[in-house]
């Protein structure tokens, strides 16, 4: 009997996409755009396209550039495979102390007392929680972008839900494609529709009230989704897709919290010293931070209150254990991780350096000698490496379209397809032209800037307002950054969850096929009716 074909692995996959983008390069005439810097309202500046300036140039196609793809995707994507391997690495000492054992029994255990009330006992402790995180990570992706952060929650979430009979998508899903549902009904977010409006001349954040609705229907249509699944998946965790991939969470650490030993190292207190030192050094440095939403400002003494309140709670956590203070740590890290973006435009490097001094702090709490701390970081990284090498791979394709002259003749090709439509069909071409260049082009910023500068002076021409084309724009780039294998993140999130991509793709693409139809429903309203701020 022949054996069952197996499908390709990720690999093979974003490799023969990057073959088959260096095999276009050979077929597409080559052309560029002229670009300027465009200084943005807060004062920014952006590489952006001049409308009318398209040229023919000599192509370039590619050959040998096949194979060095993934040396100039890990160049382009330094950033965030140094930021996964960090976080795996910090992951893997926090996840020796068993705190997050310790943390995910104590949610089972919470749930069991919450089930004893009658009505929530009806609606179900368990789908109360996923809708509170998807609507938490959903808020924090409209308001302020977040993406790359998330890849630091699955390690939390997916074994997480397992314990709480689901699967690893469902713990993707409470963290990463939360944050997707948010930043593609964005709000607030200063790389998405901030930047989109800057570039197209309009108030920033404005048109707030219309969005806030669209952010509220697509939040609520995946939370929908995402709990009909779920409910299925706790009947019957077999009928998972994923459910052989997870055999790797459910035997991780399997029958070893019952070992736990609850007790507070003096290395802990040593530890819980140290770390108020630093904190208390930073509340002198950083007495007042001036945190940014949007247009909402606000002047706080956030971290010197961060910094009381990390006293407080870590007394009592001590009391009770060492993974309790652990947990502690790792709550403080997400909030200065939030104060930091917020206030203090944080980044990849920041966060990583964060996250990387709760790893080391976690060990020092527990007692490991520098060696085992080591050791134990060393681990996490060769655990997470392959997530890593996926996202560098692919980026080779990105820099192969580039190199090949091919991203800004298929924008000049399909801009020219919107001429004389009318206004509803010409919106929809740049709602369905957004959504085909993000699948290519997944950085919600590159896109604005490679896109606006074009479509608003022609949204002017056939009598649609910038602030819808900026809307087709938002939707548009928001939801296939759920299924882009050009997406970093996306394949960063697959690689530390263990989730083959294929098999992703297989049980996203329904959910992300509604909510491309739902975007081009919430469309209509920008052409047909009279809106605040349209």
């Amino acid at each position: 009997m022949a054996s069952k074909r197996k499908f390709p692995h990720t690999f093979v996959i974003i490799f023969s996409l990057i073959a088959i983008a260096a095999i276009s390069s050979w077929f597409v005439t080559g052309g560029e755009f002229t670009r300027t810097q465009k200084v943005l309202p807060d004062g920014s500046s952006k590489n952006i396209i001049l409308p009318d300036s398209y040229h023919a140039v000599d192509s370039n196609p590619q050959t040998w550039q096949v194979f060095s793809a993934l040396f100039d995707g890990f160049v382009g994507k330094a950033d965030i495979i140094i930021f996964i391997l960090l976080i795996g690495g910090s992951f893997w000492v926090m996840n020796e102390s068993k705190a997050i054992d310790v943390s995910i029994l104590a949610l089972l255990d919470f749930t069991k007392k919450l089930e004893r009330i009658k009505w929530i006992k009806k609606i179900g402790v368990n789908n109360i929680i996923i809708v509170i995180i998807m609507t938490v990570f959903s808020t924090f992706g409209s308001v302020f972008g977040m993406s790359e952060e998330t890849i630091a929650f699955i390690i939390i979430f997916v074994p997480m839900a397992i314990s709480m009979g689901y699967d690893s998508i469902v713990g993707v899903c409470l963290c990463f494609f939360a944050a997707g549902l948010g930043f593609a009904g964005a709000t607030f977010n200063p790389f998405t529709i901030g930047l989109a409006q800057g570039l197209s001349d309009l108030p920033l954040f404005s048109g707030i009230e219309y969005r806030v609705v669209c952010w509220a229907i697509i939040t609520f249509i995946g939370i929908a989704f995402i709990l009909r699944y779920a409910a299925k998946i706790k009947k019957d965790p077999t009928k998972s897709p994923v459910y052989e991939a997870d055999e790797y969470w459910r035997n991780r650490n399997a029958g070893e919290t019952e070992k736990i030993k609850y007790e507070t190292h003096r290395s802990a207190w040593i530890t819980f010293g140290l770390v108020t030192i630093v904190m208390v050094l930073f509340s002198i440095k950083f007495t007042m931070s001036h945190l940014k939403v949007g247009q909402w400002v606000v002047d706080i003494p956030i971290i010197p209150i961060l910094t009381v309140s990390f006293v407080l709670s870590s007394l009592g956590a001590l009391r009770k254990s060492v993974h309790f203070f652990i947990l502690n740590l790792f709550v403080f890290t997400i909030l200065y991780l939030i104060v930091g973006v917020m206030g203090y435009q944080w980044y990849v490097m920041e966060i990583s350096t964060l996250f990387f001094a709760m790893g080391i702090a976690s060990g020092m709490a527990m007692n490991y000698s520098p060696n085992k701390i080591v050791e134990l970081f060393m681990a996490g990284i060769k655990d997470i490496l392959s997530a890593a090498l996926v996202v560098g791979l692919a980026g080779g394709i990105i820099v192969v379209l580039q190199n090949g002259k091919v991203i800004d003749p298929m924008l000049h090709s399909i801009a020219g397809s919107m001429q004389n439509v009318g206004k509803f069909a010409s919106l929809s071409i740049m709602y369905g032209i957004q959504t085909v260049i993000n699948v290519i082009i997944p950085s919600g910023s590159a896109k604005a800037a490679l896109t606006m500068p074009i479509m608003a002076p022609f949204s002017d021409l056939i009598g649609v307002s910038r602030q819808a084309t900026v809307m087709a724009y938002q939707l548009g780039e928001g939801f296939t950054n759920m299924l882009t294998p050009t997406s970093a993140v996306l394949m960063g999130v697959l690689g530390v969850a263990k989730i083959p991509f294929q098999k992703w793709v297989k049980w996203a693409w329904p959910l992300i096929l509604i909510l491309f139809l739902v975007g081009f429903l919430l469309l209509i309203p920008t052409v047909t009716m009279k809106l605040s701020g349209f």
